[in-house]
């Protein structure tokens, strides 16, 4: 048995039920009280609260025309302060008392659903056998293997038994591209020769200039 399950024994009859009443008030039961004793003492304070206002009423109505009984009233107002004081304080005790109660509580609940969950998992878990699990993975993983090794075969293109060598078949292209290249070189005509002396290129005037003012200067140079 887990410990969170020790935690808690598994409830009776009419029995138990009375062994834990004798034992103490429920949380439920005590929760109840705590706010109860919050919701009278909380009246209480606004009643004393009323009463201070309405001494100090009565000591300011006095003032010093009845000094006797504008200083009851004070002491009568003192007297309910203190009250009031005692009271915040009790209600501060009880409110942390509360708070750690719900606390408490709260806690017991979730550790009994703890509980509960831990032994769901083990009737689940009694059921599961260890190696058969193992086993199951690995024939899981084997199945895949082999539908990955279909799935690779089948997108692998195949020629079905139709196999040529790539350097072949490129020389046996280029073969034809020379051939192509050879018929279309034997059918350009190319233009004759002419048999003639070609025409020389027109001098121009300006061109004739220059030249005779060489000639004639290379004439005054060698005289």
């Amino acid at each position: 048995m887990s410990k969170i399950t020790k935690l808690f024994k598994p409830s009776g009859g009419s029995g138990s039920s009375s062994k834990s009443r004798k034992g103490g008030p429920s949380a439920q039961e005590a929760l109840f009280r705590l706010r109860e004793t919050e919701e009278m003492l909380s009246k209480k304070q606004e009643y004393l609260e009323k009463k201070i206002e309405q001494e100090l009423a009565t000591a300011r109505k006095h003032g010093t025309k009845n000094k006797r009984a504008a200083l009851q009233a004070l002491k009568r107002k003192k007297r309910l302060e203190k009250q009031l004081t005692q009271i915040d304080g009790t209600l501060s005790t009880i409110e942390f008392q509360r708070e750690a109660l719900e606390n408490s509580h709260t806690n017991t609940e979730v550790l009994k659903n703890m509980g509960y969950a831990a032994k769901a998992m083990k009737t689940i878990h009694q059921n599961l056998d260890v190696d058969k699990i193992d086993n199951l993975m690995l024939d899981i993983r084997e199945q895949q293997d082999v539908a990955q090794e279909i799935s690779d075969a089948i997108s692998t293109p195949t020629s079905f038994g139709e196999e040529f060598d790539e350097d072949e078949l490129l020389a046996e292209l280029e073969e034809l591209e020379q051939e192509d290249l050879n018929k279309h070189m034997a059918n350009v005509t190319l233009p004759s020769v002419p048999s003639g002396k070609l025409p020389s290129r027109p001098v121009s005037t300006r061109k004739r200039v220059e030249d005779d003012d060489d000639m004639q200067m290379l004439a005054a140079w060698a005289n």
